[in-house]
């Protein structure tokens, strides 16, 4: 039998993994997504869900709205992607990732039924996540779409409710190059009847919106509409505090500025919740924006690793999510300003780096997957945009320079792909013996 890290390399190499190759490991279709769910007698129909898509903000989003449903006394399911760290990270339940023990048996026992499918990771994934929260008895599974959203394999749920953060440019090859061709990917996971609450929507994306929801008889809330967060700061622990309408202050562990735009979406759709019968009162909400990450295990949105000189990461990486981070770095106090980048391959690289401050000191890296861009790569079209600094072959050797070379009133910010910040924990944990 394999031991645990023997079945994630045969997962890893026997079923493509987007993370590390990309477009290679995307099936478009729901066949085998359809056969492992019948193969398992359709375990998500066992507990109730609710689904969250959109470019950015979901993994946000779906930690949140879990932390606050286990704050309010249910079971909850939550499956998210990528990992950072683990693989585990992705099924977890009430906080509690999939045991190794889980994986192995999921693998050694289903490998014969699945392997003449010739699923991808994701379909692997979705399907072991659904049957473990079965297993587990969950009340309600909080499911974050894995890319788009209409041929995305956790599209095959009937949610209480559809929520889509916003829409901007990501995995442009697969979903359209156009704001209204993707938001009509992730429409798609828009149901007959079931509402949905769209967190930000602008002229193109709003008739796409509209339309699906005419089609299929849904419900639609746009919560740009509502006006439930009226503004947010930053305190002085690092978390946001909001002016609510209907709360009056809420505070959030997250301290990101895109928070703001999340907790509007999130507040929305707590709304339909409570209306469709959830047992939510105030006191679970302010729980669980106040617990996000320790309820969840929530990693990376705006995360303070260090002091003195202050080290951040967040896994902000297309323009949509940048132009957050590029605006709260502008309103930091520091002497000079560190920023450790590197980004893959498929992404509009030049258009982030266009974004991104002039007078910061640059560290060009890679991430340790193969859809990496190379450092040197990465530099030269930095320089293009104006952008000085030097090249290291790992985030690690990236981040000590940084580390070495900042006083101790600098900011040391490390971003620009989620693959990075995943390489940035991974020797961090080690580190301190995590």
């Amino acid at each position: 039998m394999m031991n645990y890290e023997e079945t994630l390399t045969y997962l890893y190499n026997s079923a493509p993994l987007f993370q590390q190759v990309g477009k290679d490991a995307y099936k478009e279709g729901l066949d085998n997504t359809l056969a492992l769910d019948a193969h398992f007698g359709h375990p998500h129909r066992k507990f109730k869900t609710i689904h969250v898509a959109g470019t950015n903000g979901k993994g946000s989003c779906s930690h949140t709205l879990a932390a606050i449903l286990q704050s309010a006394g249910y079971k909850v399911g939550l499956y998210t992607s990528p990992h950072l760290v683990d693989f585990r990270e992705r099924i977890r339940v009430n906080g509690a990732p999939i045991s190794q023990e889980e994986v192995v048996r999921f693998v050694e026992e289903e490998r014969s039924f699945f392997e003449p499918l010739h699923p991808s990771f994701f379909e692997l994934a979705t399907a072991m996540a659904f049957r473990h929260f079965e297993q587990e008895k969950v009340d309600v599974a909080v499911v974050e779409v894995g890319l788009g959203g209409r041929l995305d394999c956790t599209n095959i749920i009937r949610p209480d409710l559809c929520v889509i953060t916003n829409i901007s440019f990501d995995h442009v090859q697969f979903l359209g190059n156009t704001l209204a061709q993707i938001a009509s990917e992730k429409a798609g996971i828009i149901k007959e009847g079931i509402l949905v609450v769209i967190g930000e929507a602008n002229e193109e994306t709003r008739p796409v919106f509209e339309s699906k929801a005419r089609e299929k008889q849904a419900p639609l809330v746009f919560a740009e509409d509502e006006g439930r967060v009226l503004s947010s700061t930053v305190g002085a622990n690092g978390r946001r505090i909001y002016a609510t309408q209907a709360l009056g202050c809420l505070e959030g562990e997250l301290g990101g500025l895109c928070q703001e735009k999340n907790t509007a979406t999130i507040l929305s759709a707590l709304h339909i919740l409570q209306k469709a019968g959830y047992r939510i009162n105030e006191n679970h909400i302010r729980e669980g924006f106040a617990k996000v990450c320790q309820l969840t295990g929530l990693m990376g949105r705006w995360q303070k690793l260090g002091e003195r000189p202050t080290l951040v990461c967040d896994t902000g990486h297309n323009k949509g999510g940048m132009q957050y981070i590029v605006e709260q770095l502008g309103q930091e106090s520091y002497r000079e300003l560190h920023i450790v980048i590197g980004m893959v391959n498929d992404k509009d690289i030049s258009g982030v780096l266009g974004m991104l401050p002039k007078n910061a000191h640059y560290y060009f890296t890679q991430a340790s997957v193969q859809r990496a861009m190379p450092s040197a790569n990465l530099q030269r079209m930095a320089l293009e945009a104006g952008l000085q600094g030097e090249e290291y072959p790992t985030v690690e050797k990236a981040v000590h320079a940084a580390q070495t070379s900042a006083t101790s009133e600098d900011f040391i910010f490390v971003g620009g792909s989620t693959f990075i910040v995943a390489d940035l924990l991974n020797f961090f944990f080690k580190k301190i013996g995590k």
